[in-house]
């Protein structure tokens, strides 16, 4: 009895993905070099990364109160970005789903915008609204708002162009009207997907709403940054311990809703 042929491991590539992967190969070869990638600078850097962590303890207690309350407002911004980003997402969402939105014109416009918000980084956002507000949570919050809106604005859309179309064209045929059909038909089969997107876009948003402050638009950020300038490295670890307290507690009870949805 023969023994069957062994699956080839691996295939060999044609041309054309032969091609791809040599263009891949050159193309991180050429990254490396252009940034500098080197064994014997990061060899070099170790013992300054284990000096700065030795400063760094044990922590400093001593403006636990002025941390505590920056924590706060760090999570308050994340909270209200957030919700105004997802109230707002929501009829983006709607226009830039294909089998919804009433034009192919508004279709293409809503998700240009959509992506707009989405791939400029939240930092620019914040920079051009701590010039248009002043500085302070307010332009954190709006910088939060428009990236919330490009996260969620995407991933409602998918979700509502995912939903089965018999309950909606059920609608249609009995003469309802395209609103009524997506409140009815459409949003309640999307709905526990929208709470996924939403909650993974507020876990997003409390990790940017530290990272803001670094430009002046509140939170906790402008602490370490204070701290950092001022070599004050005992203090800066107690900021960076309570931010990794604020994100574990948001991911945590993130994830224990997302089951309970499920």
């Amino acid at each position: 009895m023969s023994m069957p042929d062994l699956p080839q491991r691996l295939r060999r590539p044609g041309p054309f993905a032969f091609s791809l992967y040599a263009v891949s190969a050159g193309m991180l070869v050429w990254s490396f070099q252009g940034v500098g990638v080197s064994l014997e600078r990061i060899m070099d850097g170790v013992p300054n990364i284990a000096r700065i962590l030795g400063r760094m303890f044990p922590p400093d207690p001593d403006r636990l109160g002025p941390i505590a309350l920056a924590l706060v407002e760090t999570f308050q911004m994340a909270i209200a970005g957030t919700a105004i980003g997802i109230v707002l997402s929501l009829p983006l969402a709607i226009l830039a789903t294909p089998s919804l939105s009433p034009h192919p014109v508004v279709l293409h416009a809503t998700r240009s915008l959509i992506s707009l918000f989405r791939t400029v980084p939240d930092l620019v956002w914040a920079l051009l609204f701590v010039i248009a507000v002043g500085l302070g949570p307010l332009a954190g919050t709006l910088a939060i708002m428009l990236d919330t809106i490009g996260f969620c604005g995407r991933f409602f859309a998918e979700a509502m162009e995912d939903t089965d179309k018999g309950p909606r064209e059920a609608l249609t045929a009995l003469g309802a009207r395209r609103l009524g059909i997506v409140f009815s038909a459409v949003v309640p089969q999307a709905l526990p997907s929208f709470i996924n997107s939403a909650l993974f876009s507020l876990e997003k948003a409390t990790r940017a709403s530290v990272i803001l402050g670094l430009v002046g638009a509140g939170g906790i950020g402008i602490e370490l940054k204070v701290s950092m300038d001022l070599f004050l490295y005992q203090q800066a670890s107690t900021i960076i311990i309570a931010i990794f307290i604020l994100v574990l507690v948001v991911e945590q009870a993130s994830a224990w809703l997302r089951q309970r949805v499920q």
